[in-house]
């Protein structure tokens, strides 16, 4: 069956007065599956977070900024992280990538019972400014879909319909399909288009189904929003991509300060260090070390001046 590429597709709805935002991300997230080593159930709650922050910074305005999501919810999986950058570039880090749990009553891949939902979920936008925005919000089942959509309604004070899903084969974990929706009335939206929304709940749960059928995005957005003057504003190309680099990292071992990258020195004479979201390996030698710790103390000399 044919596959297509992942996309992302932005537009409105009913004479412009919804917001609608999809996406089709089973590459991203089957990447961040092989990447982590993902479990079935892992994969499916990386997969959600991952698809709604790609989402959620696709119309991010320059390269700096950045929305980072976690969620700390108790559960065995422990805590889970993704970050995004304009375009809907993201990438993800989880605590116990390989915890599996039977399926929930539903038979189901139990997501909630993964992620745990006696914690919160924070939200900080960093959009290049003198302090990033913070929010945070109590979970209220750690499915990711329904917490997000609380997160929207109690701390941006802006209700929205969440769809998340995520798809895998049931012997090898492979990711079939991801896909999202996020629709988001406008002030001036009228009350009985959002009760015509939330009449297609039914509809948009089969969006990943449609997507694993070999449907393209577009194609099942048309369907969905038959009739309900669906115009499509910006077509995006998400991704799962990491920007850690050697230099990066040196600001970190950098910043560690004189006493920590001394005994680092002495005690062990090099350093390996593991990206938490790609798993690229970064060396340094005893020698690469003391040049950083020179760095550091010249740091330091400056900041007392």
């Amino acid at each position: 069956m044919e596959k297509h590429k992942d996309t992302m597709i932005g537009g409105l709805l009913l004479s412009k007065s919804v917001n609608v935002i999809a996406i089709s991300a089973s590459e991203l997230v089957e990447t961040a599956r092989s990447l982590h080593g993902l479990s079935r159930v892992c994969t499916a709650a990386m997969g959600r977070l991952l698809v709604a922050v790609s989402m959620m910074s696709a119309r991010l305005k320059t390269e700096t900024d950045s929305i980072t999501v976690t969620f700390a919810g108790g559960g065995p999986a422990g805590n889970l992280t993704a970050v995004g950058h304009r375009g809907g570039i993201v990438k993800g880090c989880i605590t116990n990538p390989e915890i599996e749990l039977p399926p929930n009553a539903d038979g189901k891949l139990d997501v909630g019972g993964a992620v745990g939902k006696l914690g919160e979920m924070r939200v900080i936008r960093d959009l290049s400014l003198k302090e990033p925005y913070v929010g945070r919000c109590a979970l209220v089942s750690g499915e990711i879909a329904d917490d997000f959509a609380n997160y929207f309604l109690v701390s941006e004070q802006q209700p929205s319909l969440v769809y998340l899903g995520v798809r895998v084969e049931p012997q090898t974990g492979r990711v079939r399909s991801a896909a999202g929706l996020m629709l988001t009335p406008l002030p001036d939206c009228p009350d009985e288009d959002i009760a015509r929304l939330e009449a297609l709940t039914g509809e948009i749960a089969s969006l990943s189904k449609h997507i694993d059928d070999g449907e393209t995005l577009k194609d099942a957005l048309d369907k969905l929003f038959e009739g309900m003057d669906f115009e499509v504003s910006d077509e995006l190309l998400p991704e799962y991509r990491c920007d850690c680099g050697r230099e990066r990292l040196e600001r970190v071992i950098i910043s560690l300060g004189e006493v920590e990258l001394t005994d680092m020195i002495e005690q062990d004479g090099r350093a390996e260090i593991v990206c938490s979201f790609c798993r690229k390996k970064y060396e340094f030698t005893e020698n690469d070390l003391r040049k950083l710790l020179d760095e550091a103390k010249k740091h330091a000399e400056e900041n007392d001046e």
